[in-house]
């Protein structure tokens, strides 16, 4: 299975469509979230991605909430939003966790406590592919001794093992990859990266 993942396209309708251009190389597409700046303009990004006809997962970034990223996807019928929840596509689970982890320092973002976080990751199953928009705490999420990843995001990959999980939110960690045990970390980006499962 051939993935293409993003993140952090903040209303980037050329880079939108760039992505949906190469998505025709790929099996399923990942969206990891921030497709809006500030909760504005993510209609119009999505109008863009919504060519997609590919299967593709999305989680919501601190940008915009999960229930916004639903709206706005209610017709993008090969789209699942995810956050807390699991989708099956051609026999590989998908877990998917949206919003910034831990709580950042903005009034406006849409952000999960560890404690919220641990919850809702909390049916994410083995061996699949894990979708956040935060990373985990100390791999692709900084630089020594600032470290902006998720404890809780840590943890569900130690635990469960999952193929590979990508993220966003730290921009300047695009591009960055880690492995915890077996699996892959990636620090997408908005460029667009292929992954082979």
């Amino acid at each position: 299975m051939r993935l293409l993942g993003f993140s952090d396209i903040h209303c980037d309708l050329a880079g939108a469509r760039r992505l949906v251009a190469l998505a025709d190389e790929a099996d399923v597409v990942i969206g990891a979230g921030d497709f809006a700046s500030v909760h504005q303009g993510l209609a119009e990004t999505v109008a863009v991605l919504e060519a997609i006809d590919k299967p593709t997962v999305l989680v919501a970034g601190n940008n915009e909430t999960d229930d916004a990223l639903r709206r706005a996807t209610a017709g993008w019928t090969t789209a699942s939003v995810l956050h807390g929840e699991q989708v099956e596509i051609a026999g590989t689970l998908f877990f998917g966790l949206g919003g910034g982890v831990p709580v950042t320092p903005w009034e406006w973002s849409f952000d999960l406590t560890e404690r919220e976080a641990r919850s809702k990751l909390a049916g994410c199953p083995d061996g699949g592919v894990l979708v956040v928009h935060s990373p985990p705490k100390n791999h692709v999420d900084g630089h020594p001794g600032r470290h902006l990843g998720s404890v809780a995001i840590v943890e569900t990959i130690e635990a469960r093992q999952p193929l590979v999980a990508v993220c966003g939110h730290v921009h300047e960690c695009w591009g960055q990859e880690a492995t915890i045990g077996r699996t892959r970390v990636l620090n997408l980006g908005p460029s667009g990266t292929f992954i082979t499962l």
